[in-house]
């Protein structure tokens, strides 16, 4: 199995405290199946729109909140060449950003409700990775990602509505962190689990998310079990996604 290579996604064992560490193997379907399964039907999907920038990402964790509006007014002509440069200073000087706490919990993943505005590429390959070194897993908006290519190249988990071109200053401002938001038609409260691999991304609400581990763990493994049937009967050889044994022994005492 493909993951991110966020650093809160590489124990070699589950921990209990550690709620994104019960999500490490499941697959977005098996977590799906797993809410359906106790009557959360199609309520946590998050828009089919919104995709990984890349294939083969995984991660899992939970939710800290970012809600942005359009800015409703302009950015001002610059005088120089260095004033162009350094743009989003100068915005931010006239304009102080509200900011996500410091100290937050390593593994996290930022979800970002951008407000439906013009097209901006608030998040891009510089400030992604800065926020992937504070510890986040993975990254979700509802808005625009810039510098795609280099986001791929970086590998930095990243799931947007959009590829998109243009800079912050003049368009989008972030009104409040770690409050209630809606991404992709879906209700995201802080500490509420968010994942995300090819399939799409899903919202796993805090109240049911140790429940829906269990569940999904063993829809899990039930579909490694068959497959690896399948693959013994026609001769393939045994990749990650059939290693049930590997699955287990994460999950082992948990």
């Amino acid at each position: 199995m493909t993951t991110s290579t966020a650093p809160a996604q590489s124990a070699d064992h589950a921990d209990p405290s550690d709620i994104g560490s019960l999500y490490k193997h499941l697959r977005v379907v098996d977590v799906v199946d797993a809410l359906d399964g106790i009557g959360y039907f199609n309520l946590t999907l998050m828009d089919r729109e919104l995709r990984p920038l890349w294939s083969g990402m995984r991660f899992w964790g939970p939710a800290v909140t970012i809600r942005a509006v359009p800015s409703n007014k302009p950015m001002w002509k610059l005088d120089s060449t260095q004033d162009v440069v350094e743009a989003h200073r100068i915005w931010f000087e006239r304009y102080p950003a509200t900011r996500l706490p410091d100290d937050l919990p390593r593994g996290h993943v930022i979800v970002m409700e951008s407000g439906g505005g013009p097209e901006v590429g608030f998040w891009g390959s510089e400030n992604s990775m800065g926020a992937v070194g504070a510890g986040a897993s993975g990254i979700i908006t509802d808005g625009y990602c810039r510098d795609t290519a280099e986001v791929e190249l970086q590998r930095i988990p990243m799931v947007a509505r959009h590829r998109g071109r243009t800079i912050i200053p003049g368009r989008i401002e972030v009104v409040e962190t770690q409050g209630t938001i809606a991404c992709g038609g879906v209700r995201v409260d802080p500490g509420d689990v968010v994942g995300c691999d090819d399939d799409g991304a899903v919202v796993v609400p805090a109240a049911v998310a140790e429940e829906v581990a269990v569940h999904a763990r063993a829809i899990l493994l039930a579909d490694m079990h068959a497959r690896r049937r399948h693959y013994d009967a026609q001769g393939r050889p045994a990749d990650s996604t059939v290693d049930v044994d590997a699955v287990i022994a994460y999950y082992d005492g948990v």
